[in-house]
């Protein structure tokens, strides 16, 4: 049993178009106990880019397009072999569910910027502290590091799609973003308030 206050996800396989190495079948079921715990020989290749996608339904997403919109449809990197829906579960173990929204009317990308809030040795890229970049919806800054830009994705996705991380003093940012080469650069992301048009 694993002590965790965020919500178990639910995985099912939708499709499956060629040879998995897993053996998943359309129908199969797994249920991730929260965003950072797999099952036992999970594909690595579906947790790299699922994890986007469970991050930010932790913390609150909704995907408006979706009929769910506590959902999303990800899939397999291999080829596309495979297409996974992606669910959150309640606590008391049920699918949450919010209707697709009927104004839904195309993509909103949001404003978010990265910060370095904290820098310490020697960056190979020369971050220090204050350094900002700013971003629209799910869009790469050009000359930006791509290992710092991978760790900063899920943050961006979340923040990108309504998440909210309610454990930090400002709900629409992550000060806790460390770059992965020796935690040298920490970075904030946050998002901007944009005016309803």
């Amino acid at each position: 049993m694993i002590d965790t206050p965020f919500p178990k996800l639910k995985l099912t396989v939708n499709k499956v178009e060629g040879h998995c190495y897993h053996g998943y079948k359309i129908g199969d079921e797994l249920i991730l106990e929260d965003f950072t715990h797999p099952p036992e020989f999970f594909c690595l290749g579906l947790a790299h880019v699922l994890f986007p996608v469970i991050y930010a339904l932790s913390w609150g997403a909704k995907f408006p397009f979706m009929e769910n919109q506590r959902s999303l449809l990800i899939t397999c990197p291999d080829g596309g072999k495979l297409e996974f829906k992606v669910e959150i579960l309640n606590k008391e173990g049920k699918v949450e569910f919010i209707p697709k929204d009927p104004n839904y009317k195309g993509p909103q990308p949001k404003k978010m910027v990265i910060e370095v809030v904290k820098a310490e040795g020697k960056c190979s890229f020369g971050y220090k502290v204050g350094d900002k970049w700013e971003t629209t919806g799910l869009k790469c800054i050009p000359g930006f590091c791509g290992a710092a830009f991978h760790t900063a994705f899920p943050a961006l996705f979340a923040l990108n799609f309504g998440g909210k991380f309610w454990f930090m003093k400002e709900p629409d940012a992550i000060d806790t973003v460390t770059c992965p080469d020796g935690g040298k650069i920490v970075f904030k992301v946050s998002g901007i308030e944009q005016e309803e048009k």
